[in-house]
């Protein structure tokens, strides 16, 4: 999977997110922790920065081509890019490609970084002779699958059965596990009364299912439920399925002190 090895180690970079890096630095950890359990070196570029994809929905495409830019160039010497965001490695693996399909130097610079990048659960699935999860969780979890790691990255099946190797986790799902929460980056700005009845749907979606905590791989998608969730009194909690997999429950639910 990975022929660069450092310390005996092969190597990973990880992509942070905006998101993660501003809001919830602990799904960093927790992907660096269990990276790491697995034998892996993880790097963590320090000139990052937003993968481009919120200028990018919003038609500035130039604005987006310079941020796309640095991001590739910052990447280039690594061989695989973890990203734990359905939604970044999406814009990253996906549009970066049809964003530079006319430029002379990104062009070909981008088809080869997006096939570098690799959505975290989907990863993480892919490990040869990969040990079992190993987490003290017990409770019960409902899965939302957001919209660009169920449609972009192609990841549906691979979160829950690695939560299913976790004891004492019983997986109930949505009744409408595959529909959007009304977040989509810009979306929920530019249609605020159409996204808050997707997320008001979604957050009583989780409730009907009887589970205890909301899990997904897009931290977007967590923040907006855990917001409605929390502006309608519910008591469902919100985490980053890394978290959970990391054995990193300790922090405070999103949202909640």
């Amino acid at each position: 999977m990975n022929k660069e090895i450092r310390d005996n180690k092969p190597v990973v970079a990880l992509f942070v997110t905006c998101l993660v890096d501003l809001f919830r630095p602990s799904v960093a950890f927790a992907t660096i922790k269990l990276l790491e359990s697995y034998g892996y070196t993880v790097v963590v570029p320090k000139a990052q920065s937003c993968c481009g994809q919120p200028a990018y929905n919003s038609g500035d495409y130039e604005g987006a081509k310079k941020v796309a830019s640095a991001v590739i160039n910052e990447f280039d010497k690594y061989k695989n890019v973890i990203v734990p965001s359905g939604s970044c490695a999406g814009m990253m693996a996906k549009h970066y490609v049809d964003l530079f399909k006319d430029d002379p130097e990104f062009s070909k610079k981008s088809l080869i970084f997006s096939k570098k990048v690799q959505e975290l659960i989907s990863f993480l699935s892919k490990i040869p002779d990969r040990k079992k999860l190993h987490s003290n969780f017990k409770g019960t979890i409902t899965y939302h699958d957001s919209c660009s790691s169920l449609r972009e990255a192609g990841v549906k099946h691979q979160a829950r059965e690695l939560l299913q190797e976790i004891k004492g986790l019983k997986i109930k799902e949505l009744k409408h596990t595959e529909v959007c929460c009304g977040f989509g980056g810009t979306f929920c700005v530019k249609y605020p009364q159409i996204s808050e009845r997707m997320v008001s749907e979604k957050v009583a979606d989780a409730e009907a299912s009887g589970a205890e905590i909301l899990l997904s791989g897009d931290l977007g998608c967590l923040m907006n439920i855990a917001g409605r969730a929390s502006r309608e009194g519910k008591k469902i909690e919100c985490r980053h399925v890394i978290e959970v997999m990391a054995d990193m429950t300790s922090v405070s639910p999103i949202g909640k002190k």
